[in-house]
């Protein structure tokens, strides 16, 4: 009997083997074609913030742009309540293939939409709504995906499992940079200006269709069922999660002392430079893809690495060490990217000093139809899409604007006189091929990533043990899409009017420094590592 029950064990593990792999390849493959869906938006936005909105400020566009970017982040956390509800409530499997749906209806709607100038305000609004369901889907598909897997792992192996789905968002994230460099390696400027911008939006489809096959042949979490077998589930998950001590005090310090600080990080790595380099630094959009795209692939087996050591030496430090190297390192790290991408404009800004003087300056965040630029406002906005560091002063003497560049002084607003004065001084309008660095660039953006990798490779397995199966899809979702969504999707928001408002191109770092620093210190502070806790 006994050498009869160790047959049947030796026989069951390779078995229970083979369906977890089973179970990450079909969760993760789902959650890449989700992410990837969701980061076009922000992998285009520089670009089609003129095809959407009002014409008349280039930096205001790209700020609103940047705003409709952050509405789909920040819907997330309301998209956590709904979904994260209907998990605990109705199962893992059947919520996550409603969210998949959602998210690629709406994408593909993008590719269909006229733009501003075909069906003036009406684009913006339907563009908002879109990437607000975007947003709500996604809310509801990160936290479904890792408890799934995290559900169908064993203890001591839970950080590797669950930290493939981390690697979803990076691989989605790199899909859409692939997809988007063939077209536009394909196709001319115009012809990609015109149509071509559309293609991404609608491979979405494509993807869609599989997505949905393999959530299908997926079956329910088996602690869910057993849960509800035994008749354990919440019936108010909602007020369980966040009404409730301890519950709801895990909540709040698992959003403070771990998601904030990795959400900031995960995008300046993945997101803050690419706009850094492509409109700061004025390097070619294709150039920086591949870039990016090399250096996200030089990292990304990282996210396994260190959800696999989590399970050895714990999730915490992990994440709280790449928050706080990150904080440490962010200033050093850009300004060498400044130097080793467009030395050429390291160099002007070092021996260029601007200042603006004006009292008439507003500042937006969104531009709107009737939005009046003031000549201080048009000035500060040429200087800062030129990727030009400036020092804002008083108002001089009766002119509206006084910009002093170097020995020049332009009073009043001039585009032509402007660019005059700045061809004349030097000023590279391009980043030169020739004087990229490409390795010491590549290794520094890769060392972004890898910042990345530290902080998110082991987050899902932290949160799933950080509670109980009634309510862990709820949860966990919360304050994981607070984190991401609010934190660090503000961020390249943020961080470009924190840039427009100061005129130092650096300033906008300080952002996820500060937030990063927070999650260190509430992390210490208040939270210890849960790692190899049993989720029965």
């Amino acid at each position: 009997m006994s050498a009869s029950a160790d047959s049947v064990s030796q026989s069951a593990a390779p078995v229970e083997r083979t369906e977890q792999r089973r179970v990450i390849l079909a969760s993760s493959l789902g959650t890449v074609f989700e992410w990837y869906d969701f980061f076009l938006y922000a992998t285009l936005a520089p670009f089609f913030a003129a095809l959407f909105f009002p014409p008349g400020n280039e930096t205001a566009a790209l700020l609103s742009a940047f705003a409709t970017y952050a509405a789909g982040f920040l819907v997330r956390p309301f998209g956590a309540l709904v979904f994260g509800r209907l998990g605990d409530i109705v199962g893992r499997k059947y919520t996550f293939l409603i969210t998949i749906v959602v998210m690629g209806v709406a994408t593909a709607a993008v590719g269909f939409l006229p733009t501003y100038e075909a069906i003036g305000i009406a684009a913006p609004i339907i563009l908002v709504t879109l990437r607000l369901l975007q947003g709500l889907a996604l809310g509801g598909e990160y936290g479904g995906a890792a408890t799934y897997v995290a559900e169908h792992a064993p203890d001591h192996r839970r950080g590797y499992a669950t930290s493939w789905i981390q690697l979803t968002a990076t691989i989605g994230f790199f899909l859409s940079l692939l997809i988007i460099g063939g077209c536009r390696l394909l196709l001319d400027k115009e012809s990609f200006a015109e149509w071509g911008w559309r293609i991404p939006f609608l491979v979405s489809i494509a993807l869609l269709v599989v997505s949905v096959y393999i959530r299908l042949k997926l079956n329910e979490s088996p602690l869910f069922q057993k849960m509800k077998a035994e008749g354990r589930g919440s019936k108010s998950p909602l007020t369980d999660s966040f009404l409730r001590y301890p519950n709801n005090k895990y909540v709040l310090l698992s959003l403070l002392g771990g998601t904030a600080g990795q959400g900031v990080v995960w995008y300046t790595g993945q997101f803050y430079v690419l706009f850094f380099l492509t409109i700061t630094l004025k390097l070619d959009y294709l150039v920086t893809y591949i870039l990016l795209s090399v250096s996200l692939l030089i990292a990304a087996p990282f996210f396994i690495v260190f959800g696999a050591l989590s399970d050895r030496i714990g999730r915490l430090k992990i994440i709280l060490g790449g928050c706080l190297l990150a904080a440490l390192t962010y200033i050093p790290i850009f300004q060498a990217l400044t130097h080793t991408v467009n030395p050429a404009l390291a160099e002007y800004i070092e021996r260029t000093p601007i200042s603006v003087s004006a009292s008439d300056c507003s500042f937006h965040i969104f531009v709107l139809p009737g939005t009046r630029f003031s000549d201080c406002d048009k000035a500060k906005d040429f200087l800062t899409k030129s990727g030009l560091s400036f020092e804002s002063r008083p108002a001089e003497g009766q002119a509206t604007v006084v910009t002093r560049i170097g020995d020049v002084v332009l009073e009043g607003w001039d585009e032509a006189a402007y660019k005059s004065v700045l061809a004349e001084s030097g000023y590279p309008t391009t980043a030169d091929p020739e004087r990229v660095n490409y390795p010491v660039t590549l290794l520094l953006m890769t060392i972004l990533v890898l910042y990345a990798t530290m902080v998110y490779g082991p987050i899902a397995a932290w949160l799933v043990e950080l509670f109980p199966t009634q309510i862990r899809y709820t949860s966990m979702s919360l304050p994981y899409h607070i984190g991401n969504g609010w934190f660090g999707g503000m961020l390249p928001l943020l961080a470009t009017a924190m840039v427009a408002a100061s005129g130092n191109i650096y300033f906008g770092l300080w952002y996820p420094i500060g937030v990063a620093l927070m999650t260190v210190v509430v992390g210490v502070l208040f939270l210890r590592d849960s790692d190899h806790r049993s989720l029965n």
